[in-house]
Parts: structure tokens; C-alpha cells; sequence
């Protein structure tokens, strides 16, 4: 195989920097391309400090024109996806339903598709390739809070650890059935099975990931954290849902820039479908 070039997709977003920085610092015989539609979550002042860097090329389009998405993988050679390009906040979801449809579901289409034709067109077709779909667990729905008081370590569940309290008697694994609750997590649950579909379809390799909530630098100031931060620096109210009972599980961004690594491109074969909360990150 010749050189490895990667497309991330979303790579001027939160996550999207934190993932395209770690590939271009540590893996310099990497080419790797940075594709983004720069909306109001996109800055490429997140990527000031690697734009110079000779593995690094940004490439401004929409996930959904696939006619420029399958000019950008023959320009590019393009072996390896990263797709993170995504609209991501539930309350936007709720007010404007169909730009999460046509971004989430249509979008990932669009790059699974552009993908098939391109390797297939290769002698090797899909071998040393990997399209690579990081979606979230709310997906997955809610788990019900049944020890609001909190149960410490050991658990009796394979995701336990001693660093954390349990609130539930469950928790999100890679068998968990789907039960999304908002045109976001029903669009991302969509772009999910069509990830999956076209592994099963057509043999594409691929790889699913379902995160829970990540938090760390060049975050968009919508999210909760910063949201919560800025909001007390200026005497704000603090925005809470519901009654306030809801327990979430966080994941440091760049703990899960790490896993993408490790779990899609320093492991041979990769898993189909991985669920990546702070129980499993590390450096």
C-alpha cells in the first residue's frame, strides 16, 4: 500500500480539530485532508498551529455536494475517512428538523457513496481502506436513573471502573438497541445504519463509534460546559432541564482523539461498532 491519506470530514469543529491536530502531529507521513463547510461551528483558527504543517491540506465543501466529494477523493488518493462533519445540537434539531436530516443523514450518504465508487474503481479495491463514522450515544436514548444517590465501584457490568459512581443499573454498550428521542439523535441513528448498511451491502469497511459528551477546548459556547462557564462569569442564569436529575457522562475531547486512533487505525481488523465514554480513554 502507498502512502495513507485520510479525509476528516467536520475537521474545523470541536471534536473535527482536536482529531486532524493529533493525525498531523504524530503520524507526519500522513496526508492528511481537512474537509469542512465552516458554518457557525466551524473555525479554522482551531488549526492555526498545524496549517503550515506539510501533511496538512483544508479543503472548503459541503458534505452533500457529492460531486465535489467524489472529485475530492480521486484529487486526493483518499484511503481512510473520518467523518465527523455534522449538525450536533438537539435544541437547533427541534426548531429546523430537516437541515439535521439533509446535513446527517444525506451528507453521510454522500461520502459513503463517493467512497464505494472510488475503491472500487482501485485493483485493490476495499482492502487497507476504512470509513471511519463517529456518531454519539444519544442514539441510544436515556438509561433510567434508578440510584440517584449513587452506587460506587465494582459494578457488575463490563464498563465498570473504580473511578466513577453508577447511577443506574445499566449502561451504554455496543449492544444497547437504538432508541433515539430528537430529530438530532434520529438523524445521527440514520446516518448510523446506512454506515452499517453499505459494511453489509457492499463489504465496505467501516467502523461505527457512539461517544457520549465530549468537553475541552474550542468548544462552541452553545455546549453545556462553556455554556455553564460563561454564563457565570457574566451573573447568568444557569439553564438546567427538566428537574434537573439528569446524570450525563463527559469525555475529555482529546481522550477521544486518541481512541479514533488507536481504535481505527493501530488495531488490525477493527471492531464494527465501539461505544467510547471515559471508562475506556485513555493516553
Amino acid at each position: 500500500m502507498g502512502a495513507i491519506n485520510i479525509l476528516i470530514t467536520g475537521g474545523a469543529g470541536f471534536i473535527g480539530s482536536h482529531v486532524a491536530r493529533l493525525f498531523v502531529n504524530r503520524y507526519p507521513e500522513y496526508n492528511i485532508v481537512n474537509l469542512d463547510k465552516l458554518t457557525y461551528a466551524g473555525n479554522l483558527a482551531n488549526l492555526k498551529d498545524v496549517e503550515g504543517k506539510p501533511n496538512y491540506t483544508f479543503v472548503k465543501a459541503d458534505i452533500v455536494d457529492i460531486d465535489r466529494i467524489r472529485e475530492i477523493f480521486r484529487e486526493y488518493d483518499i484511503n481512510g475517512v473520518i467523518h465527523l462533519a455534522a449538525e450536533s445540537h438537539v435544541d437547533r434539531s427541534i426548531k429546523d428538523p430537516f437541515t439535521f436530516a439533509r446535513t446527517n443523514v444525506m451528507g453521510t450518504l454522500s461520502l459513503l457513496q463517493a467512497a464505494k465508487e472510488y475503491w472500487e474503481s482501485l485493483p485493490e479495491k476495499f482492502e487497507g481502506k476504512l470509513f471511519y463514522h463517529i456518531s454519539t450515544d444519544e442514539v441510544y436514548g436515556a438509561l433510567e436513573l434508578t440510584h440517584p444517590e449513587g452506587v460506587p465501584a465494582p459494578f457488575t457490568t463490563k464498563a465498570s471502573s473504580e473511578d466513577n459512581m453508577a447511577y443506574g443499573t445499566e449502561f451504554f454498550l455496543e449492544t444497547t438497541k437504538y432508541n433515539p428521542h430528537s430529530p438530532y439523535s434520529a438523524s445521527k441513528a440514520s446516518s448510523d445504519h446506512f454506515v452499517r448498511a453499505y459494511n453489509d451491502t457492499y463489504g465496505m469497511p467501516t467502523l461505527v463509534t457512539n461517544c457520549s459528551n465530549n468537553y475541552g477546548s474550542y468548544q462552541f459556547p452553545e455546549k453545556l460546559i462553556p455554556l455553564f462557564i460563561n454564563n457565570i462569569r457574566h451573573g447568568k442564569p444557569l439553564p438546567v432541564y427538566g428537574k434537573g436529575e439528569n446524570v450525563r457522562d463527559w469525555l475529555f475531547v482529546e481522550d477521544h482523539g486518541i481512541s479514533t486512533i488507536r481504535t481505527g487505525w493501530t488495531t488490525s481488523p477493527p471492531a464494527n461498532t465501539s461505544t467510547v465514554t471515559k471508562r475506556m480513554s485513555s493516553n
